[in-house]
């Protein structure tokens, strides 16, 4: 797809207070307010992006914008963020939260368990129950993917993509091995370096960093990422890194063959983070599942450089679940 065609998809940036926390979420497609929207074309469908780790949604709008246009932009794409990941601008209008008794506070909603709570929260307050889903987790957006099935078993989700999905064994994998240590026994050493270093940096100085940063990897953001260098958007990552590594051990292998039918896992070759070995592992306990292995040598990261050939690749999974609801209305 052309720059040009991608520049066209609308995306609109809302902070709304779920659990008592900015959330940023953006949405991709001219459909905003799915409770108040009475026009005939009211989607019926709503696809749900739940990131890795760091949850900074800036960073996968070029594939929610591909997802959107490869799905004949006929449903809408949202992202969300992870609680405590993205800082509202100060001159940004923060949506109040609902009146829902599910949109309560969460203890330790920066944790794992948390943000389990903080996606479930937002789902049931900001989307009507009758609204089906498309849940696409990635690395850990994956773990909380299931949780979600899980925990929430009257939400609507009649599918659940899991993309490079950490959802067993992190400390044990390649990458696990090195990130365990500094987030889990140096994580306050990293909070007060970040915090000396980045708290007395002046914005232009950190958005010049983050300009370069994004050029050197070949990305751009319509979106502010000033929270990429903000010392408590970084002590919020580094906490949730340390509490996958301690509790993201064993998969959880009862929620995956209840809910086997609406599930896609898609493993990389060359992923140190989900090693072809827990592929195999899986495969091999459910035979009968849909798990697919990459083919395309596609990295973990796979928003930086192919959000394209994953798009088109979901997309295309999609098109029989989509064509039943374009039959159901």
């Amino acid at each position: 797809m052309n720059s040009e065609v991608k520049e066209e998809v609308p995306v609109h940036e809302e902070f709304t207070l779920c659990c008592g926390v900015d959330t940023q979420v953006l949405k991709c497609g001219p459909w905003t307010d799915l409770f108040n929207d009475q026009s005939a074309n009211r989607p019926k469908l709503l696809i749900f992006i739940i990131p890795g780790n760091p949850g900074f949604s800036a960073f996968y709008v070029p594939f929610a914008k591909a997802l959107y246009s490869s799905v004949n932009r006929r449903f809408p794409v949202w992202i969300i963020s992870h609680a405590g990941h993205v800082v509202a601008p100060k001159d940004k209008k923060i949506h109040a939260a609902s009146d829902d008794p599910n949109a309560q506070e969460i203890k330790d909603i920066y944790g794992l368990r948390g943000q389990v709570e903080h996606k479930v929260a937002f789902l049931r307050t900001h989307v009507p129950k009758e609204t089906k889903l498309v849940v696409i987790g990635h690395s850990i957006g994956s773990y909380i993917a299931l949780q979600i099935l899980k925990h929430a078993p009257e939400l609507p989700i009649i599918r659940s993509f899991l993309l490079f999905p950490t959802i067993e064994r992190m400390s044990e994998s390649p990458n696990g091995r090195i990130a365990t240590p500094f987030l889990c026994w140096l994580r306050y050493a990293l909070y007060v370096s970040s915090y000396l270093l980045l708290k007395p940096c002046p914005e232009t100085v950190k958005s010049w960093l983050i300009r370069m940063a994004l050029q050197r990897m070949n990305m751009q953001s319509e979106f502010s990422v000033l929270s990429v260098l903000e010392p408590f958007c970084l002590a919020n990552i580094a906490y949730l890194g340390g509490q996958e590594m301690m509790e993201v051990v064993k998969r959880d292998n009862e929620t995956i063959k209840e809910h086997l039918s609406k599930l896609t896992f898609y493993y990389g070759t060359i992923d140190a983070w989900c090693p072809t070995e827990y592929y195999e592992d899986i495969k091999k306990d459910f035979p009968e599942g849909d798990i697919r292995l990459c083919e395309k040598k596609i990295a973990h990261a796979f928003i930086l450089r192919s959000y394209q050939e994953m798009a088109d690749m979901v997309a295309g999974w999609l098109k029989d679940d989509l064509s039943k609801v374009d039959i159901a209305t």
